[in-house]
């Protein structure tokens, strides 16, 4: 079997994943991933027990119980930059063996869940609401550089929005990908759904403006306004779309759960943040506990 360079799968000295700084056993099956470090613990503080804790650079980790269930929970920071760190190292934790550097012959799917922050894309989505991520649309890049598949709805769905927003020549090419229906049966219930947008920045790249122009100053009107058959944008933020389609490239389970920070067609914003994600945290992990 081939073995992989050490190049290209770089360890630490104690044999862990260089940017995560894990081992195999610290890790379970069922990964909750949030942007803030500091959210790291608001996940684990409702664990009956801490097994594992860690922590590199922006990555902090927590594995223990909930309820009976061995769940890891795990920081990204932001950005899909970040998300292609994470998700490629915790495949690698589970589906390479890291003493001889080849893949194992049989191969795990993790749960990857995010529990995160958005902004709503639309009037009726309400600040405080809570939306699951029925597909994720990457506008920054990063699945172009590994080879993808889409299903025809797929397919449709994102060549429809590419002729709706163009990306000028300058750009990234846009792509999108389908959550996994398992979490979703799992998880989605009693939630708004939709399309979540991810871009690759917080200001321009989200149509902030603060001391610079606009290079697409029709930016939110073009993700509010975009329809394909029953589908539309609910929301934007930084992380989705690439976790879709790594989760889908490497062959795991993933979802990504949001509570909506502000509405950006309105101009709202909410005024008890912390407490919707300590209920949106117990409302997901209750849910986890129960899962096959």
């Amino acid at each position: 079997m081939t073995q992989i360079p050490e190049s290209e799968l770089i360890l630490n000295e104690d044999g862990s994943v260089y940017h995560l700084n894990l081992h195999p056993h610290e890790i379970s099956d069922t990964v909750i991933n949030v942007g803030d470090p500091d959210r790291v613990s608001m996940v684990s503080r409702f664990f009956q027990k801490i097994e594992f804790k860690k922590q590199k650079r922006e990555f902090v980790t927590h594995t223990g119980l909930y309820k009976g269930k061995r769940i890891t929970v795990i920081s990204t920071g932001i950005g899909t930059d970040n998300i292609d760190i994470v998700y490629n190292e915790l495949d690698a934790l589970v589906n390479i063996d890291l003493k001889t550097r080849t893949v194992k012959n049989q191969l795990t799917s993790l749960n990857l869940i995010r529990i995160g922050t958005s902004g709503s894309l639309q009037k009726d989505i309400p600040v405080d609401g809570v939306v699951f991520s029925e597909y994720g649309l990457g506008l920054d890049g990063l699945l172009n550089f590994y080879k993808f598949s889409n299903t025809l709805e797929e397919t449709a769905i994102v060549e429809s929005f590419r002729a709706h927003y163009p990306n000028l020549g300058v750009l990234p090419l846009s792509y999108l990908c389908r959550c996994s229906e398992k979490l979703e049966q799992a998880l989605s219930d009693g939630m708004y759904k939709g399309i979540t947008a991810s871009c690759s920045g917080f200001y321009a790249p989200q149509g902030r403006v603060l001391r610079f122009e606009l290079a697409r100053p029709d930016f939110l009107k073009c993700l509010n306004s975009f329809r394909y058959d029953r589908h539309r944008i609910t929301n934007f933020e930084m992380e989705t779309g690439a976790m879709y389609g790594l989760a889908r490239v490497l062959g795991h389970h993933c979802c990504s759960i949001n509570a909506i920070v502000a509405n950006r067609i309105d101009n709202t914003h909410t005024h008890q943040g912390d407490r919707i994600m300590n209920a949106l945290i117990e409302r997901v992990l209750d849910k986890i506990a129960v899962m096959n």
